[in-house]
């Protein structure tokens, strides 16, 4: 197998929300996440893969990469309100994986959802706290929509990035013009 398989590059990518960590093999973004480098090393390690620098990727690594920096960049200026990457799910679990896939379809652009209503859709409805861990544990946020998952009451109930990551990007597709956090 060759190491563009085994190996993902690893850098930070600014953004209003703060920096992100960014993950990418030859084929797909496999990380998107709020927090430290090391960390997401770690995470990536977890799953099988190798972390490498940009200075050492492969150039397929590079090309997902600065394809999901134009992406996020896009997005994140109100200039694009979906993303089409190719995205990796391996660093999720198998519950994890099916709820972030069916986040798009679910909930979209603009809109929110309940954990209890994204439950109900994936066929288990008292499972609301565990699609909520789920969505805790998504490898790509922001690419994948977990921020427009609400509480019952409409609550903003905990979010990777922290709330004000999810108001701000709430507020964003909401039109609203937000100021970053």
């Amino acid at each position: 197998m060759s190491t563009t398989h085994t190996t993902a590059v690893v850098t930070t990518h600014p953004t209003p929300l703060g920096p992100l960590v960014l993950g990418a093999t030859a084929d797909a973004l496999v990380l998107c996440c709020y927090g430290a480098v090391d960390d997401a090393v770690a995470r990536l390690t977890r799953g099988g893969l190798r972390a490498v620098e940009e200075e050492r990727a492969d150039p397929a690594q590079l090309k997902v990469l600065a394809e999901t920096r134009d992406q996020l960049d896009a997005y994140l200026t109100g200039a694009r309100r979906d993303f089409t990457l190719p995205v990796d799910l391996r660093l999720a679990t198998p519950f994890s994986r099916q709820t972030v896939m069916a986040l798009d379809a679910f909930v979209p652009y603009g809109r929110t959802a309940t954990y209890a209503g994204l439950a109900e859709a994936l066929g288990r409805p008292r499972a609301a706290r565990a699609v909520g861990t789920a969505l805790g544990a998504n490898p790509v946020c922001v690419v994948l929509p977990c921020h427009r998952i609400v509480g019952s009451g409409g609550g903003l109930n905990g979010y990777a990035g922290g709330l004000d990551a999810k108001r701000f990007l709430l507020a964003l597709e909401a039109g609203d013009g937000p100021a970053a956090p």
